[in-house]
């Protein structure tokens, strides 16, 4: 029987399903807003994303992969809303280039567990 994210409240559940958003959106070398992303996983606000995209910061962090969350970007200023220390635009271009689709998709407890790590 098919489980459902909508069915499954947990952050590390949502940042599961956000990365197969934006390994989509990587692959297509396409930036998403907060709000457009927010409006697929069918949140009433991107205030709520914030913490979600930490797991995924934290997970790609810890593995040595690039950011896959600096493409979810401010829609006016077209940054990520994130205060790394960082070239931004450098990040989102490893980013594109990076195989995904070679990756295995991090499970819950993953992403728990390296949101954990780097609390």
């Amino acid at each position: 029987m098919p489980r459902f994210f909508s069915e499954i409240a947990t952050r590390p559940a949502r940042a599961a399903q956000m990365w197969q958003i934006l390994v989509a959106k990587a692959r297509n070398r396409q930036t998403a807003t907060y709000s457009e992303v927010a409006d697929i996983l069918g949140f009433k606000g991107a205030r709520t994303l914030a913490p979600i995209l930490d797991y995924i910061y934290r997970y790609c962090s810890q593995n040595k992969l690039p950011l896959l969350n600096v493409i979810v970007v401010n829609q006016e200023s077209g940054l990520p809303g994130i205060g790394l220390d960082i070239d931004m635009n450098a990040e989102r271009e490893k980013v594109f280039r990076f195989d995904w689709y070679d990756v295995v998709p991090p499970a819950f407890d993953e992403l728990q567990a390296a949101y954990k790590k780097g609390a």
